[in-house]
């Protein structure tokens, strides 16, 4: 038994409102299951109040009492056991969803919402201008990144490099999926990256590089950032590949070899996300991508992202 399954024991439980579960796919996740009778219930809560989105977005507040609303029916203990999954080295993520019960859009970014508030704090989202942003990826793109390129790979990275505030986690959830094969969620953990130490201990882990975004991220500075860099202890990483701006070809070479040995380590999970589900992980030692769909003239996908911040 590995060291993984070993730790998944600590959270592991079945109670009335929900259960936690390995993962199917990946002993590193965990897989919370709400029932559908809690689901229901703050749904109907979250009615009750006249909750909106548009609520959400222009009282910040709200934000916090519809995740008080889902403590209240599934249990005041949950918000500490998904702040716990997060921050457990050993896993650091989770999935779990709406089990079928409403396909309205606005109610997953509701539960998403509710979801994020019991992790910490979202950052505000430049892209979209809101604390979450949507977007979609369909068979044409004219955008200037890979995010919504949907027949190539979107290599593996962390969120956050190219802004100057903390990114602890990331929420992803799938809202919308039409004619689409592949896409699916690639993930590795920190740890099980077979050439960690290799890179890890170069010379150059412990360069500042420079980040800068595009356009279409509505952020104009620039930012430095080390690649690797301590976390309680153990290796924590800050990497994409589109926004790294080298100052030679050595360090070139040493962030383009850095990317191919994570996107060909054995231990890469290309994660199946029903609609209406998420995934949250830990953005500080999960590095996370995108692998390229089949070419379909009718490919519709929406995602929804949070990602934010610890609270202290």
């Amino acid at each position: 038994m590995s060291i993984a399954e070993k730790t998944f024991a600590k959270f592991e439980r079945v109670t009335e409102n929900y259960e936690v579960k390995v993962h199917p796919q990946t002993n590193r996740l965990y897989h919370i299951q709400l029932s559908k009778e809690s689901i229901v219930k703050f749904l109907n809560r979250v009615a009750q109040e006249s909750y909106s989105v548009q609520h959400l977005e222009y009282t910040p507040y709200t934000r916090l009492l519809v995740a008080s609303l889902l403590l209240e029916e599934v249990g005041e203990e949950f918000g500490e056991l998904l702040r716990s999954i997060v921050h457990d080295r050993e896993s650091g993520g989770f999935t779990l969803g709406l089990e079928g019960v409403t396909e309205n859009t606005d109610e997953y970014v509701i539960f998403a919402t509710a979801i994020s508030h019991l992790l910490g704090t979202p950052n505000h989202d430049s892209m979209s201008g809101k604390y979450y942003a949507r977007f979609t990826v369909k068979d044409t793109d004219i955008s200037d990144s890979y995010l919504r390129q949907a027949y190539r790979l979107f290599t593996l990275h962390t969120d956050g490099t190219f802004v100057d505030e903390p990114t602890d986690w990331l929420l992803m959830m799938k809202i919308v999926e039409e004619n689409a094969v592949g896409g699916e969620s690639r993930l590795l953990h920190l740890d099980d990256w077979k050439e960690l130490d290799l890179y890890a201990n170069h010379p150059l882990a412990g360069h500042k590089f420079s980040y800068k975004a595009p356009k279409s991220k509505n952020v104009d500075q620039e930012i430095e950032r080390l690649t690797f860099f301590n976390y309680h202890n153990k290796p924590g990483i800050c990497f994409i590949d589109q926004f790294a701006y080298p100052e030679s070809i050595e360090q070139a070479k040493y962030l383009r070899d850095l990317s191919n040995s994570m996107e060909n380590d054995e231990s890469v999970t290309e994660l199946e996300l029903p609609v209406g589900d998420l995934v949250v992980v830990n953005n500080i030692f999960w590095l996370h991508g995108r692998a390229a769909f089949e070419k379909n003239p009718n490919l519709n996908r929406e995602l929804l992202r949070q990602r934010g911040r610890f609270n202290q």
